[in-house]
């Protein structure tokens, strides 16, 4: 069968030969949705999980007074979806896109029985739940014990290691990036003002240029403040 994805680019397939994503091919439902548009909605029935073929999406869960707060961004190559479905419940969270996109669906059922006859890529899931897991926990800790200087240091050095350079292309409005970050623009606005003020970076409309990387680290790690 001729390859239509790029599967071995999807961190939750990469290893496997190519006959295993062969058999994942055969269950793929590709679709096309335009910015804006609702993929799934907290408490919906988790049928099926999703990868980012092309285009961004938003994962976000809003309050009782209809506060929104930003859980993650999802990129090309990346899964999301995936806990919930092989927990049998329902999504916890809503998924919406951000800019056109298509999505590779994946159905439980019909992935659970591709599993079934594949030991390895359990095993792959596992290492895949297990890294999201520690990713949550991780972002948990910042965002509850760090304070708004630090996250913005913790964000600007992940845009750096994902884009490989110092000068870096903010690709979300700084409004997301805020929610994001759990505070406001207004405030992430200050902080943005007052790194450049003290040479940690340099503002050009949406482009970063990172210029001392050891007090962004420092900063990040809660060992200086701003």
């Amino acid at each position: 069968m001729k390859k239509t994805h790029n599967l071995d680019k999807i961190s939750l397939f990469a290893g496997l030969s190519g006959e295993q994503l062969n058999k994942i091919e055969e269950i793929i439902v590709s679709r096309q949705l335009k910015k804006g548009e609702q993929i799934f909605s907290a408490g919906s029935d988790a049928a099926g999980f999703y990868s980012v073929e092309s285009g961004k999406v938003k994962i976000y869960r809003e309050s009782l007074a209809g506060k929104e707060q930003i859980i993650h961004i999802f990129g090309a190559g990346e899964i999301f979806g995936e806990v919930p479905v092989f927990q049998g419940a329902c999504y916890p969270a809503s998924a919406v896109t951000l800019t056109k996109s298509t999505l590779l669906y994946f159905p439980r059922d019909r992935f659970e029985k591709v599993i079934r006859e594949d030991p390895d890529l359990a095993m792959s899931m596992l290492a895949l739940l297990s890294g999201r897991l520690r990713q949550l926990v991780n972002q948990v800790a910042a965002l509850s014990l760090s304070e708004v200087p630090a996250r913005l240091a913790s964000y600007l050095l992940l845009l750096k290691s994902t884009q490989n350079s110092s000068r870096l292309e903010l690709d979300l409005p700084k409004g997301l990036i805020a929610s994001y970050l759990g505070t406001i623009q207004e405030t992430l606005s200050r902080v943005f003002k007052k790194m450049s003020e003290q040479e940690l970076i340099k503002v050009e409309g949406k482009t970063i240029e990172i210029i001392d990387e050891a007090a962004l680290e420092l900063l990040a790690s809660g060992e200086e403040q701003l």
